[in-house]
Order: C-alpha cells, then sequence, then structure tokens
C-alpha cells in the first residue's frame, strides 16, 4: 500500500495535465500563434532560460561521473604521497538550539575530530551558561579517545553571529595555523560527516584553494510541505553546484557547513571581512552587513583569486525547524533572508574580471541579478494573453507548468538517485516565481535584514529611515511596472 499510493498520486498528476489540455478549445494556439505573446512566453526567453538549465545539467553529469572522480584521486594521491599531516580547526557558533540537536551535533563533530591523525582544535562559541555546560559534559563522556581533542569554550554577550565567528577565528589565530591545516565552520544545529577531515585536506592543500563545501541533506521529522520544499532544494542545490564545482568556484559557502585553509581563515582581512563587512549602494548609502557572513567569506577568497570546490559524495545533516505556521510565510521569512545576502553581494561580485573567476562563474553571477526578471515574463505574458486575446491561455499555461516541472524533477532526482513525492513539482515551481518576486522585493531594500531567530535589524524609525523605505516601495513598483510595459510592447499593444 505504501508504494501503491504514491503511484497513484503521480498517475492523478499526469491525468490533470491531460484533462487541462482538452479542456482548451482548439482554436486557442491558432489565435495565439499570431501574437508575440506567445513568441515571449515560450520563445526566445523561454529558449534561454532551458538552455542555460540543460547546460548546467549537463555540466553537472560531467562533474559528477567524469572529472570530480579523477580529480579526487589526484588530490589525495599528492596527499599521502606528500605526507602531510593537516591539523583540523572546528570554529562552532550554537546559538538557540534544541538540546537534542545540540547533543546529536556535538557528538558527530567530536567524532569527527577525534577521527583526525593530525589531532583537532574545537572552539565553541556560545551565550548561555547551558549550553556551556553541556558541551562540555558531551566532551568529557565521549566514547572516543579525546587525548589529541582539544576544546576551548568561548562565552561570549548575543552580539550576533558574525561577532562570534571573528572572535572564535582570533581564538584559532593564537596558535599560528598553516597552509596545511584545515579550519572547518559549522553551525550549531549541523552534523559534520564523520570523514569530513579526511575528505577535505587533500583537497585544501592543492595549491590555488582556499575553501570547500559539501553535499547537503535535512533533518526535519513533520512530513510536510516545508519538508518536500526542502528536499527538493537540497536536490536542486546538489545539481547546480556540481555544476559550478565544473568550474572550481561554488557559488556559496554554505553557512551551514564548509570548510577553509587555516591560514586563510586567520588572515586578519579575512576576519575583518566577517565581522565589519559593508557595502555602499547609492540610494541606501553604506549598508552593514548583519546576516549572510558566509556570503562575506565567500566573496573574500573569490576576489583574491581562491578556488572553491565542491566534494558531492561528502554530505553535513543540517536540522530544520518552520519558523512560522503556514508554509508560505515560513518560506517568505527564509526567502528574504538568503535572496537578501545573495543580492547584496551580487553586485561587488559582478565587478570582480572574468578572467580571475572565469567566464561561466562571472556569467552564473550576472544570472542572479537576471533570473527573477525573466522568470516573471511568464506569469505576466500569460496574464496579458489571458486579458486581450482568450482566457484558456491560463488552463494551457497551468498544463505547461505542470508538465515541465515534472519533467525537471524526473531529472533532478534521477541525478540524485532517488524518487520524489508528486508535490515536489508544483513546489518547485512555486519556489522559481514565488521565489523571483521575493528577489525583487530584497534587490530594492538591500537594507532591510533579519535572522530567522531574531530580528536583526529594527524597523525603520527615523525620518531618513522612512524616506528610503517609500523610495524602494516606488523604484520597486516602477520597476515592475517597466516590466509589463515591456511585455506589452513586445507584445504589440
Amino acid at each position: 500500500m505504501s508504494r501503491i499510493l504514491p503511484a497513484l498520486s503521480h498517475l492523478a498528476y499526469i491525468a490533470v495535465i491531460i484533462l487541462l489540455v482538452t479542456a482548451v478549445p482548439k482554436g486557442t494556439l491558432g489565435m495565439l500563434a499570431e501574437s508575440r505573446a506567445t513568441l515571449l512566453v515560450v520563445g526566445i526567453i523561454g529558449f534561454w532560460r532551458y538552455c542555460w538549465s540543460t547546460l548546467n545539467f549537463i555540466r553537472a553529469i560531467i562533474y559528477r561521473r567524469m572529472i570530480w572522480p579523477l580529480r579526487k584521486r589526484r588530490v589525495h594521491k599528492r596527499y599521502h604521497d606528500s605526507g602531510v599531516i593537516s591539523h583540523a580547526y572546528f570554529m562552532v557558533t550554537t546559538y538557540l538550539v534544541e538540546t537534542e540537536t545540540t547533543v546529536m551535533v556535538y557528538n558527530r563533530l567530536f567524532a569527527a575530530a577525534a577521527n583526525s591523525k593530525g589531532g583537532s582544535t574545537v572552539v565553541a562559541s556560545v551565550v548561555y551558561g547551558a549550553d556551556e555546560r553541556l558541551v562540555q559534559q558531551i566532551y568529557d563522556t565521549h566514547p572516543d579517545n579525546m587525548s589529541d581533542v582539544r576544546l576551548i569554550i568561548d562565552r561570549i554577550p548575543s552580539n550576533g553571529k558574525r561577532d562570534a565567528i571573528a572572535k572564535a577565528l582570533n581564538i584559532i589565530r593564537t596558535f599560528n595555523p598553516s597552509h596545511r591545516d584545515i579550519c572547518v565552520f559549522v553551525d550549531g544545529d549541523t552534523v559534520v560527516p564523520y570523514d569530513i577531515i579526511s575528505e577535505s585536506a587533500p583537497v585544501l592543500t592543492t595549491p590555488g584553494v582556499g575553501a570547500l563545501t559539501t553535499d547537503e541533506g535535512v533533518l526535519i521529522e513533520k512530513r510536510n510541505l516545508f519538508r518536500d520544499w526542502f528536499v527538493l532544494r537540497f536536490n536542486q542545490r546538489q545539481v547546480m553546484f556540481c555544476s559550478q564545482g565544473l568550474s572550481k568556484h561554488v557559488l556559496t559557502l554554505t553557512g551551514r557547513m564548509s570548510v577553509f585553509r587555516a591560514d586563510l581563515a586567520v588572515n586578519p582581512s579575512f576576519i575583518e571581512g566577517v565581522d565589519h563587512d559593508t557595502i555602499k549602494h547609492w540610494r541606501l548609502g553604506e549598508i552593514k552587513f548583519l546576516t549572510g557572513d558566509d556570503k562575506s567569506t565567500w566573496y573574500w577568497l573569490l576576489k583574491n583569486g581562491y578556488e572553491m570546490w565542491y566534494l558531492p559524495d561528502v554530505r553535513s545533516w543540517s536540522v530544520e525547524t518552520q519558523p512560522r505556521e503556514s508554509f508560505v510565510e515560513s518560506a517568505y521569512v527564509l526567502m528574504i533572508r538568503w535572496f537578501g545576502n545573495m543580492m547584496r553581494t551580487n553586485g561587488r561580485a559582478l565587478a570582480v574580471s572574468p578572467a580571475l573567476i572565469g567566464p561561466y562563474t562571472w556569467y552564473a553571477i550576472l544570472d542572479q541579478r537576471l533570473s527573477p526578471w525573466t522568470t516573471l515574463l511568464g506569469p505576466i505574458s500569460v496574464m496579458i494573453a489571458a486579458t486581450l486575446y482568450d482566457i484558456n491561455v491560463i488552463l494551457l499555461y497551468i498544463a505547461w507548468v505542470l508538465a515541465t516541472r515534472y519533467i525537471f524533477c524526473v531529472i533532478i532526482n534521477l541525478f540524485r538517485g532517488t524518487w520524489f513525492p508528486v508535490t515536489h513539482a508544483p513546489i518547485l515551481y512555486f519556489g522559481q516565481v514565488f521565489g523571483a518576486a521575493v528577489k525583487t522585493f530584497v534587490l530594492f531594500r538591500l537594507n532591510k535584514q533579519r535572522w530567522t531567530r531574531q530580528a536583526a535589524a529594527e524597523e525603520a524609525q527615523s525620518p531618513s529611515d522612512r524616506q528610503k523605505s517609500q523610495e524602494s516601495l516606488i523604484h520597486h513598483v516602477l520597476g515592475i511596472a517597466w516590466l509589463c510595459l515591456g511585455v506589452f510592447f513586445l507584445s504589440q499593444v
């Protein structure tokens, strides 16, 4: 029965697509073929987007099946032949994490630390005394031999994650780590791979490599749309990061867990970039980064010409909790933080020369800026075509969305080697369109930042801040208006 119900749900999904197509009058397609709106929806823009998706999927297959196995064997052989023994530093930030999660996370972290042949140092940054006592207890009672694992608990005021990371890195700096050592950045709700040190050290001792990130899985107890969304996101992430890994430059050093060359992580300018990162905006003035520490570390390595690799066969596990009651509200809260971090870094990353980072990486960064607008073109074009030509266009569009997103989900999950619930296809479209709308929202409000667990910025209070908020609204409305006008123009209206 457990296998029959999912199969029936997929059959019902396909039946809905067929019913939608057959419900459309025969003359609708002919009428649309005469308008440029159709060309806009499924023509040049769509062709460009689908070509970009196809290119990334082909690159991902090449990297995962061919390039990475060869690259991995080469770096591991060089590492073992050199006789280098790397010391591992773990920088862990724990704040407002459930006790059960903290126990699971630190038990695995200490097991990975004890597995280091060159010894390890764990710097745990905590705010509350209860967390300090709990971490110490886990260390004292851990079953593995902890004689080569040094634990330092840094209890600090609640001044934010950036401050915690900077203080922890300054502690690690006192040990004078070398270019042979590694530093694992870990969030307090992330379970590290047991073999993270043996897998990371050969890569990070390769000349020119500054950091790496790994595959990621999600741990959510409740089976609902929120869980399905995260599973789909991480499946998409595996494809995109494999594609980016081919060029040795991932676009994100995931804040949940990434690994850095230790001497770079304690570089004073690197620490300063984490602790006090800012950008200057022509309208909003100087914006101090509150969230997005992973984007600050990524940008520092990018502009300094370091490679950032992807390990597709090593996986960390993140414990996720739904931040709001409803799925849509939860997605919105998380997207505001994620996409705000991305957009705040995007402009300055585009200023880095393609000769330094490679044409693919530079274009992928540019695509982050273009994709929200091209994604919104489809729904806007359909609404215009339905209003001016035939309302049945909406039925055709829904059928097209259901069919294409189902095919995408099949491809994504075949790459992962898994199957998927039928909810993935509509969730994929929701993530694309709703995510594009959120990206345009944060693009005009780069000064608005908020953590999921706590407010990172107060609401606008001063007259100057209120004016900036009003200006942001006007600019956002004008941006959407120009997009709609462009669709009208291309539709010959």
